[in-house]
C-alpha cells in the first residue's frame, strides 16, 4: 500500500477522557458516536480525513493500511472496539454471477476520485478481469450497477434509466462515502430515493476506497477466491 494510505480504522478499548468531545467536534460528517465513554465509527459516513486520530488525547483511533472493508448492510459498517466489517457470501448471487459478472458504473455527482479508483481495476496491477469481472459500456449488458457520488438531483433520472435498462437479475453496489451516506454533501441538493427503493447488496466505504477494497468486497460477496 502507498505510504500514508488510510484504510480500515481500528477503535481501541481505552475509555474516553471524561467530558472529551474532541473527535465529535472535528468529524466533518458526524461519523463518530460516543456511548457510555466508548466510541464507534460509521464507515459509511467516514471520509478518512484522520482528524479523529490526530486530536484524540487517549489514542482511541488508529487508521491502518488494511483495504479490506465493506459490508452487506449499513449496520455492518459500524466499527467499535474489537470489531471490523465483513462481507458475507450471498449464495444466490454467487450461484448466478460467481463465474461471470458485468458491471456498469454511474457517477451520480461524484468528484471523480472514486471513478479513478474503479478505472484502475482494469489495469495490470489489479486486473479484475482475471476473476471474470468486467466493465461494460451498455447497461443492457450489465449485471450490477456500481454507484459513486451522493446521487445529486440532476443525476436522478440517469441513475433510474440505467437501472431500468439492466436485465434481471441485477444488484447495486454503493462505492465510497458519498454513495453510501451522501458524505460531505449529505445536506446538499441530492435525491437518494433510489437507494431507499433498491437496497445495495454491497457497501464499500472510503473516500475514495482503494481498488483492493472493491476486489475483496466483490469476491467475498460472490465467494470467489
Amino acid at each position: 500500500m502507498p505510504a500514508g494510505y488510510r484504510g480500515l480504522p481500528v477503535v481501541t478499548d481505552v475509555p474516553c477522557a471524561a467530558g472529551c468531545t474532541a473527535c465529535l467536534d472535528e468529524c466533518p460528517t458526524e461519523a463518530i458516536v460516543i456511548a457510555e465513554g466508548r466510541v464507534q465509527i460509521d464507515l459509511g459516513r467516514c471520509v478518512y480525513c484522520g482528524r479523529c486520530e490526530e486530536v484524540c488525547p487517549v489514542h482511541a483511533f488508529k487508521f491502518t493500511a488494511d483495504p479490506k472493508q465493506g459490508g452487506r448492510s449499513l449496520g455492518d459498517l459500524v466499527v467499535t472496539a474489537g470489531t471490523r466489517p465483513t462481507v458475507a457470501r450471498d449464495v444466490d448471487l454467487a450461484r448466478i454471477f460467481g463465474r461471470s459478472l458485468k458491471l456498469r458504473q454511474v457517477s451520480a455527482g461524484g468528484c471523480n476520485a472514486c471513478e479513478l479508483e474503479l478505472s484502475a481495476l482494469a489495469n495490470v496491477n489489479f486486473d479484475v478481469q482475471r476473476y471474470g469481472i468486467e466493465w461494460v459500456a451498455s447497461p443492457r449488458h450489465a449485471d450490477a450497477l456500481v454507484l459513486t457520488g451522493p446521487l445529486t438531483e440532476h443525476m436522478r433520472d440517469a441513475v433510474r434509466l440505467t437501472w431500468e435498462a439492466m436485465p434481471d437479475p441485477k444488484f447495486v453496489v454503493a462505492f465510497g462515502a458519498c454513495a453510501i451516506s451522501g458524505g460531505l454533501y449529505r445536506e446538499g441538493h441530492i435525491d437518494r430515493a433510489f437507494l431507499g427503493e433498491h437496497i445495495p447488496a454491497l457497501y464499500l466505504p472510503g473516500c475514495p476506497p482503494h481498488p483492493l477494497t472493491f476486489v475483496h468486497g466483490i469476491l467475498d460477496l460472490l465467494g470467489v477466491r
